[in-house]
């Protein structure tokens, strides 16, 4: 069964590992043992996170000379933006229509509240 681009980019940035090398990445390419230095984990673990990514087409690897160095591939998170963006627009409509209502409510409120002053002053 084939899984669509965007469940792909999603299940590969399910991971905090994961989503802090591509953090390191959108500062510029780095290499596999600069990528694992932050992490307590072992080089094996942190190549099973950079295929992930690879395959998720989150990340390049190029090799250059000995070394291979990785780089990030916006393209993906784009497209999880932009549809996340659709349900930002959303709920954006939705706390518009809150915003509207609460100030209607206080309106009124403040409304009763000036009205029950003056007759409070009138009974006097």
């Amino acid at each position: 069964m084939e899984t669509d681009p965007l469940s792909i980019t999603f299940g590969a940035l399910s991971d905090p590992t994961r989503r802090a090398i591509l953090a390191r990445l959108a500062k510029g390419a780095a290499s596999v043992g600069e990528l694992a230095d932050p992490f307590a984990i072992s080089l094996p673990a942190i190549s099973r996170h950079l295929k992930v990514l690879q395959q998720a087409g989150l990340i390049e690897r190029k090799t250059e000379a000995q070394w291979r160095r990785c780089a990030l591939n916006p393209e993906p998170l784009i497209e999880a933006a932009n549809w996340i963006d659709q349900y930002r627009e959303f709920w954006e409509s939705r706390f518009d229509a809150l915003e509207g209502f609460l100030k209607t409510e206080l309106n009124a409120t403040n409304s009763d509240l000036k009205g029950k002053k003056r007759n409070s002053r009138n009974d006097r």
